[in-house]
């Protein structure tokens, strides 16, 4: 979508939006390539390492015969269809089907247990659920308490009252027509990953994946191109891997390879890059953080594009990301609600180090001040976005109260907090309620974890106001230490001597604790509300 210019302000005068009044993400994702060549679609990695390649003309037939088994089961246009599944074949199968059928797609997490499945399968009122064998204990535990869900579909089998999807597939016709939607039907839910209270579900149109496309070709430099291919380590349950990998690779029919991991290990993914040629990644601050601090071998050959989001980088992990892999990270923000609106691509914007980059061309991007107006450069305010604005979602499901305090006249408040500067950079500061106001100074925590990650004896970091009797809060760092060091008064000390002497006093942490772990969001995000509870 995005044109060919040589500088980013070119880039934004040439670019229009084309958003047509019907459109449907599985005919445009899967349909639209299936043209009988057998162009590669998907690499599906097992746990074991063997993979197995789909080409879109399987991935059409097998999504026709879903959609024929799903209506025949009676689920109906704008009936939920939740996927509990990983990373896979049958995911996006999946999704694909439920697309083309009407419906609304409700991707869940696999690691969530029996409580945050509870919630969203009632608050969505979901009709179907499709998953594995290894899921139905938890559901099996929920399900009279899920009045609407009437069918579960296994894709590894069959069980007590579960349906297998391969004896689906193989009774149903492989010939469907695609419901004829418009952009601006509903046709998924993803919920948020609750950093701020309970997860709502956004709900969006098909039109989202157009909107996502400017934001994806940005960070990893006018994608695609020839010989691409996209992994990221982020579940397709979450936006990061379904918006910003799965959908809009298969728009521009650019093969994904499939692989979710039990657990991020820092070398395993390095051999699945070079194993099976991936040439363009997503992958999320914390994974890189778990790469930097494993000292991976660098894997260069190949690799064009590495994008990453959902924190700042900072300058420690973009120096380290240009030394091991030589090429510049970059960066792009965005949440659930109305994602990659802001990006880096560093031969057009250059980057800066602690900025998380340029309204991405089609978003208009503010930082507003008092009265909800843009606050002058370099002051502290609030990060919102002007709609319309095709990525946009379309409300909270069931929640008209939570949609309309989202939105500030024609914008929607990210709930971050952000700077500006003259040229159009915008930095990201925290959430809300991130900031932490000390002896009158407002102090971002970003600047102070990136500060605390170049301490030798620091792996990961976060820094949060705690109550202070004097100051109404005080900066407090919470930090797991690197291989080989261990907690001591003195390490405090020095901990804090290294803030304050290379930010500012009012910014060095007077509390410092240390931690194996940091709680994070199955996003990856620190979830730093936990740390101040804490």
């Amino acid at each position: 979508m995005l044109p060919e210019a040589d500088s980013y302000d070119a880039l934004v005068a040439r670019f229009r939006w084309a958003i047509p009044g019907r459109y449907n993400i599985g005919v445009d994702t899967v349909d639209k390539w299936a043209d009988g060549s057998g162009r590669l679609a998907l690499v599906d990695v097992a746990p074991d390492g063997s993979a197995r390649d789909y080409d879109f003309d399987e991935l059409k037939g097998l999504s026709n015969r879903l959609a024929n088994a799903l209506v025949g089961l009676g689920a109906r246009r704008g009936d939920r269809v939740a996927i509990l599944l990983g990373q896979g074949a049958a995911c996006a199968i999946a999704h694909v089907a439920a697309y083309k059928a009407g419906m609304i797609a409700l991707p869940l997490f696999t690691l969530f247990g029996e409580e945050a499945l509870e919630y969203r399968l009632a608050d969505s009122g979901a009709r179907v659920l499709v998953t594995t064998a290894s899921e139905v204990p938890k559901i099996e535990a929920i399900r009279d308490r899920l009045p609407d869900l009437e069918h579960v579909i296994l894709a590894d089998g069959a069980g007590s009252h579960a349906l297998a999807l391969a004896d689906l597939l193989d009774r149903s016709s492989d010939a469907f027509a695609p419901v004829d939607t418009a952009a601006e039907d509903p046709a998924l839910i993803i919920y948020t990953s609750g950093t701020t209270g309970p997860p709502k579900g956004a709900l969006h149109a098909h039109r989202v994946l157009l909107g996502h496309l400017p934001g994806v070709e940005m960070p990893h430099h006018f994608f695609p191109r020839t010989g691409d291919r996209f992994w990221t380590p982020a579940d397709w349950a979450w936006i990061g891997g379904l918006l910003d990998v799965l959908l809009p690779a298969w728009h521009h029919g650019v093969p994904v390879v499939a692989h979710r991991m039990a657990k991020f290990e820092p070398e395993a993914a390095m051999a699945l890059m070079r194993d099976h040629g991936v040439r363009n990644v997503f992958m999320p601050p914390t994974a890189l953080k778990l790469l930097r601090r494993a000292e991976v071998a660098p894997w260069l050959d190949g690799l064009r594009t590495l994008g990453s989001g959902g924190e700042s980088l900072g300058a420690e992990l973009l120096d380290w990301g240009r030394a091991t892999f030589r090429l510049t990270i970059n960066e792009f923000y965005g949440q659930t609600e109305c994602n990659l609106v802001v990006a880096t691509d560093a031969a057009l914007t250059g980057t800066r180090p602690g900025a998380m980059g340029r309204p991405v061309p089609g978003h208009d991007v503010a930082i507003l001040g008092e009265g909800d107006r843009p606050a002058p450069p370099g002051t502290l305010g609030r990060i919102a976005v002007r709609s319309p604005d095709p990525v946009m979602f379309l409300g909270y499901w069931n929640k008209p109260e939570a949609t309309a305090a989202k939105f500030a006249g024609d914008w929607l408040m990210t709930g971050d907090t952000g700077t500006a500067s003259e040229d159009g950079w915008l930095t990201f500061v925290g959430r809300d309620d991130d900031v932490i106001t000390s002896a009158g100074y407002r102090i971002g925590p970003g600047e102070i974890e990136d500060c605390l990650i170049k301490h030798p004896a620091i792996a990961l970091a976060a820094a949060v106001g705690v109550p202070d009797p004097v100051r109404g809060q005080a900066v407090k760092a919470v930090v797991v230490l690197a291989e080989g060091h261990a907690p001591s008064d003195a390490l405090t000390e020095e901990i804090q001597a290294f803030v304050k002497t290379r930010l500012a006093a009012h910014e060095y942490p007077r509390i410092v604790e240390y931690r194996d772990s940091l709680p994070m969001t199955a996003t990856g995000k620190v979830m730093r509300r936990n740390l101040r509870e804490g």
